[in-house]
């Protein structure tokens, strides 16, 4: 689990980067919640995310946004971010030029991030939302989004309230050749405190079905 740090918009950024021994495997990036809140990549459940990925025969990287741990910059809500993102993406891009697909997966904060570097890099195959602030963020923006996903959401969230995520998920579903995979569980807060094993097992099951379908190679377990 190689430390990289690489060039971000606002200075250096830190990350975590497993390379996969697969040739031209697919690549997954990892966004984690939000910063003033105690977010990093060493968050439990964005660890959680990295290591499904890694253990799927992925490429996969995540990273301190601009501000938290040894990144460099602070926090600019939300904007400087998403080029953060991008920029973890360009230097994950250059390591691995024949990639035979991308996947983003963020959680909380991270799959509002997520959601908006996916509108502005149309090589993305997949995402993951995890409890995504449908709440608090206007995810308007995602008219039309470019391919299907999966979203989960705890049904005891009080931060990322299971309805909202709901009506985001039917107004997606109404986007003419997208579909959402959606899953909730019901006894789950915003940190999924006991459903980890969940998330990751529901993450695995939804990847690699999708990969099948778009007949990408994967590693096997």
């Amino acid at each position: 689990m190689p430390e990289v740090m690489f060039a971000g918009p606002d200075g250096r950024l830190e990350g975590r980067y497993h390379h996969s021994n697969e040739p031209n495997a697919p690549l997954a990036l990892v966004l984690h919640p939000h910063p003033l809140h105690g977010g990093t990549m060493n968050n439990r459940v964005t660890y959680a995310l990295y290591r499904s990925f890694e253990k799927m025969g992925f490429s996969v990287m995540r990273y301190n946004s601009r501000g938290v741990g040894r990144s460099q910059g602070r926090f600019d809500g939300g904007i400087g971010e998403i080029s953060d993102a991008a920029a973890a993406l360009d230097w994950m891009q250059m390591v691995n030029p024949n990639a035979s697909g991308l996947w983003i997966a963020g959680y909380s904060f991270g799959a509002f991030v997520g959601m908006q570097l996916l509108m502005r890099r149309p090589e993305i195959t997949g995402w993951i939302s995890i409890a995504p602030p449908a709440a608090h963020y206007d995810f308007g923006f995602l008219a039309p989004c470019p391919c299907s996903g999966l979203m989960i959401a705890g049904g005891k969230d009080d931060m990322a309230p299971e309805p909202a995520i709901r009506k985001l998920v039917d107004k997606l579903n109404t986007q003419k050749g997208v579909s959402v995979d959606y899953r909730v569980y019901p006894d789950a807060d915003h940190i999924f405190a006991k459903q980890v094993d969940k998330v990751t097992d529901a993450v695995e099951d939804h990847v690699t079905r999708t990969m099948a379908q778009l007949h990408m190679p994967l590693a096997a377990d």
